[in-house]
């Protein structure tokens, strides 16, 4: 899902990474709602509340929803230099640090109330953001634009034109394509949807504790990751 770049990259690839932190997204997404009524996974309605509190001139409020939206930037910016610079040692494995640090904030957060931490909601809101950041940043490079995972706007727009493409597609291989970039972006809003509902019914009984089903779901994609690779080698030493 991760190691494989350009032209190696094959749809699968996309479908796989698409579902698994789609979902992930979903989930995040819904505890941050139930938690802390604060959006976590994206930043769109964050810029609307900034201007409307700059207008009403409560500038401590502007001000938060601005440090909300530098959080997601954060994140995106700091995952992005992450595997630029791990790259240049390890290029297969870059992708494991954004992971890691991403397990560490849904897991600290899941974990908090266990250990007796108070995180305020404003900054369990910039941990979310941030996290979610770094995923969609991830995402985005892995797959070469191809994959967006913590909101839907873009891709209802796309999805809107590609369908609206469907009626005047007359080469098959055109066609074909055209279809399964379809597929993709009904399979990503499908498990953002399913993480959402899960996760609020899940929220009712674990609470913020719901997170750590979602770090179990990403230590799962770095295990299979990692499987699938050794898988790989092992395949093409015995041959």
């Amino acid at each position: 899902m991760f190691r494989h770049r350009g032209k190696n990259r094959t749809y699968f690839h996309n479908i796989k990474l698409a579902s698994l932190l789609s979902f992930v997204a979903g989930t995040v997404n819904i505890v941050g709602v139930l938690s802390i009524k604060i959006l976590t996974t994206n930043i769109t309605g964050h810029f609307a509340f900034f201007s409307e509190e700059v207008v009403l001139k409560n500038y401590y409020d502007a001000a938060l929803y601005l440090l909300f939206i530098g959080c997601f930037f954060g994140g995106a910016f700091s995952s992005s230099l992450l595997v630029e610079f791990v790259s240049r040692f390890r290029k297969f494995q870059s992708h494991f640090i954004p992971l890691l640090i991403e397990i560490f904030i849904l897991g600290f957060i899941g974990l908090s109330a266990d250990f007796k931490i108070i995180i305020s909601p404003n900054m369990v809101a910039c941990l979310l953001l941030f996290a979610m950041g770094l995923q969609n940043s991830l995402v985005t490079r892995v797959s070469q634009s191809v994959v967006r995972t913590t909101h839907l706007t873009g891709i209802f727009t796309d999805l809107g034109i590609e369908i609206s493409k469907l009626f005047f597609y007359g080469n098959a291989i055109s066609y074909s394509q055209l279809k399964k970039s379809i597929m993709l972006k009904i399979v990503i809003v499908l498990c953002f949807f399913s993480g959402g509902v899960i996760g609020g019914f899940t929220y009712e009984v674990f609470h913020v504790k719901t997170l750590l089903f979602s770090v179990g779901i990403l230590f799962f994609v770095i295990w299979y990751d990692r499987l699938l690779y050794k898988y790989y080698v092992l395949k093409r030493k015995i041959r």
